[in-house]
Parts: structure tokens; sequence; C-alpha cells
């Protein structure tokens, strides 16, 4: 980071916009920038609703509506959930979506996910730069809309990993593909079939996380992020464009990969749904811990 860090002085000043029951959005009209904080309700995972309410907010930045028809260069997707930035898929509801054979039910919350997640890859078809901000754990789901911004800042301390391995499936909205392209097939296979947690600073060294910041300090590492791209943000965009146009991750490719997903979870076994339950047990338990500590 740059010895004079930029000031957040103008923080108190960010104007709300539309409220959601799941999400707090603000806008900063300084710098231009959307600001969306997730927190689901009972377990900071990608619930039905928290998919809704993302949904809802992605229509409006698609739309140019989201902060009052006021212009937006950046998107910041963060948590405040003290510790935790996401722990993923709904695990409970796959439990018993698994349990009564509901193909239909699995897809349809599979393709709310990717639907939030392609905006977001695709910047919500605005010219705008998408960062997502890691302050706590961001697992599975969590992590795969970590990597599908333009930009992934994290902070030290935070844990960032895919365990669905764990219980006999794979992450299926989106996490080959983008960690394909940060890193290459074979890296990705290892680190999807490891179900490891890996820390900030082990992904930082690996390519996957942009920025690394100190802890405590995230949102003053997006302003500072913002000030390295105002400088030179045309090459910036360009850059970007041309990353989409060689390599894009489409609508399509998620898609597919997501009804591979969906035979797959459908072939869990109970010895495999019970350590999908203790999983839930666990994280549920830590988010109530990082809470209370808070």
């Amino acid at each position: 980071m740059n010895s004079q860090p930029i000031s957040t002085a103008h923080l108190a000043d960010l104007r709300p916009v539309p409220r959601f029951a799941n999400l707090t959005t603000h806008y900063d009209a300084k710098h231009e920038v959307a600001w969306c904080y997730m927190h689901a309700q009972p377990r900071p995972s990608f619930t039905p609703a928290l998919l809704e309410d993302l949904n809802a907010w992605c229509d409006l930045l698609a739309s140019g509506q989201a902060c009052n028809a006021q212009p937006v260069a950046y998107h910041v997707l963060a948590s405040d959930v003290p510790g935790v930035y996401n722990l993923g898929g709904d695990l409970a509801l796959f439990r018993e979506l698994v349990e009564t054979g509901d193909r239909a039910g699995l897809r349809h919350y599979a393709k709310r996910c990717i639907d939030a997640m392609h905006a977001n890859i695709r910047h919500f078809d605005r010219d705008l730069t998408t960062i997502s901000l890691v302050q706590g754990d961001a697992l599975g789901g969590g992590f795969e809309t970590a990597m599908s911004s333009d930009v992934l800042i994290a902070e030290k301390g935070s844990k960032l990993g895919l365990p669905e391995i764990l219980f006999n499936l794979f992450p299926g909205m989106g996490a080959y593909s983008l960690l394909s392209r940060k890193l290459n097939p074979t890296q990705a296979e290892r680190l999807i079939l490891s179900g490891r947690v890996y820390s900030a600073e082990e992904l930082f060294d690996m390519g996957v996380v942009d920025v690394l910041a100190e802890s405590g300090e995230g949102e003053m590492a997006v302003y500072e992020y913002i000030k390295r791209e105002n400088r030179a943000r045309n090459g910036f965009r360009a850059l970007r464009k041309v990353r989409a146009h060689v390599d894009p991750v489409t609508y399509e490719e998620l898609a597919e990969v997501t009804d591979i997903w969906v035979d797959a979870a459908l072939r869990l076994t109970g010895r495999d749904l019970r350590m999908m339950e203790r999983l839930v047990s666990r994280q549920t338990q830590k988010a109530d811990t990082d809470e209370a500590a808070a």
C-alpha cells in the first residue's frame, strides 16, 4: 500500500440506498462506490432469501437505479457479520432437497446462485469495477462469490476454502471456472480436491487474492485500490475487456456445471449427508461465537 493512505473521513457521509432484509447497501458519492454488505439470517450463508435480495440488487445495478441513478464506478461486495464473509451454500436446504430427491429444487437454487454471480462477473452490464472485500471466513459459495469480482481484497487472518469434497461433493457454482483462470486447471483441481481452508496470506502468494490487507483495514485497502486504479482507469478497464474477450466465463458454462452438480448431489449417501450436517453445525457454532465475541 501507499505510505499516504486515502482518507476515510467521508465514510460517515455514505448515502443509504434501498434496504433489503439480508443486505445493507450504501452509496459513496465522493468515490462513486456502491457498497453492499451481506448479513443473511439465521446463518450467514446463501439462503434463498439472501439470493433473492442479491439478485434484486443486481437488477437495480444493471438498470442504473441502484443508487438513485447516480454514477457507479465501483461496486464492493462485503459482509457486516463479524468474522464471516459467507459460509457458502445453504447446506440444511441441500440436505432436505437431496433427501426428497427434489431435482427441480436443487436446479432452481443453483440457478439463483449463478444468476447473481454472473451478474457480478459481467459487471452488471455497466462500465464499473467489481471488488470483493473478505474480512473473515469465505467458504464454498462464499469463496466462489469472492472470486467472481475483478478484484479480491482479503484481510490477513481471513480463511477461504472449498470444503465440499469433505461430504463427497464439489463446489458447483463457479469454483473451477474461476480458479482455473486465476491459476491453472491442475492447481484448481488440487485446491478443490484438498478440501482445505487456506489463509488469505497463502492465497495471496498463490495469486488468488489480489490485495492482502492488514486485519481491520479492509475498507482502507478498498480505497487505496480505487486510488491506484483511478490513476490509469482507462488502461485497467481496457485490459479487463481483453480478458473477458479472450477467456470469458459465460453463463452457459456456469449453467452446464450446475447441472453436473445437481446430478452429483442427488447421488449423495446417508453418510455424506451426515457429514454435511456436522459441517453445518460447526459453521453455525463458529458464526454464533464470532458474532457474540464482536
